[in-house]
């Protein structure tokens, strides 16, 4: 968002294995990729994230687990997500470079 710094704020119970995460200066976009990530995960009985007010810039996740630590496998998830996003731009990088190498192909073609 913005080119603010996304901050981390956790809520955690006596149970490690339920929290509460509070992302600053995030919204449904990471918060829908968390999620859908976290669901994937068969470490997961629960995860839930809402934006409380379009005009604040903050995001809460809700996550419980079957015994690991939250932290632990919120972590994991924005690794995945990292991994993910890393391959995403990485192909659509090379596609642009094929676009362009056929682009200057065919103007030279023309001429």
């Amino acid at each position: 968002m913005s080119g603010e710094s996304a901050t981390l704020q956790v809520e955690a119970t006596g149970d490690q294995s339920s929290a509460t995460f509070t992302l600053h200066n995030e919204d449904h976009t990471i918060g829908n990729t968390l999620r859908y990530v976290l669901n994937r995960s068969p470490e997961v009985s629960f995860v839930g994230y809402s934006v409380p007010h379009p005009s604040e810039p903050i995001m809460n996740i809700r996550l419980q687990t079957l015994g690991s630590p939250a932290t632990k496998v919120l972590h994991g998830a924005l690794g995945t997500v990292y991994d993910m996003s890393k391959h995403i731009l990485s192909t659509f990088e090379s596609s642009v470079e094929t676009f362009r190498q056929r682009q200057e192909g065919e103007d030279k073609m023309e001429s």
